[in-house]
């Protein structure tokens, strides 16, 4: 039977002018690296970037009637630091938003250029598993 092997991309929108901004705060601020999209799309309207050793992409794609969508609408990334990812997003002057707690996922958001909600985490444990 078929089945779901793993997330292999996440598009966010942005603005048709966030072009730079999307390099700034995914590139600059989180430090993902850039990957040249395919040249049978229009690359003026995306900037991708590699989410890891697993092929794992995040899409910035341009929206002409750009709007930031529902309050539940993210991407999560998985850090192996969490508190030096705090401090560099602080360092960046962008605002930490508090989430609910999870056991052995401690996380936070923050807002991208476009008003996008950009999840944080570090994976310490197994949620469903208590402290002994």
């Amino acid at each position: 039977m078929p089945s779901v092997m793993r997330v292999q991309h996440v598009s966010v929108p942005m603005p048709p002018d966030g072009n730079d901004e999307a390099r700034a705060f995914y590139g600059g601020v989180l430090g993902l690296p850039e990957v040249v999209p395919p040249s049978t799309l229009n690359r003026d309207r995306l900037v991708w970037f590699n989410l890891g050793e697993d092929g794992h992409e995040l899409h910035v794609f341009t929206y002409q009637d750009f709007a930031p969508g529902c309050p539940g609408q993210h991407l999560c990334l998985q850090v192996d630091d969490l508190e030096s990812y705090r401090e560099k997003i602080q360092a960046a002057g962008l605002e930490i938003l508090p989430e609910p707690e999870i056991h052995h996922r401690p996380r936070f958001s923050v807002r991208d250029p476009f008003r996008n909600r950009i999840e944080i985490t570090q994976i310490t444990g197994r949620y469903d598993e208590l402290d002994a």
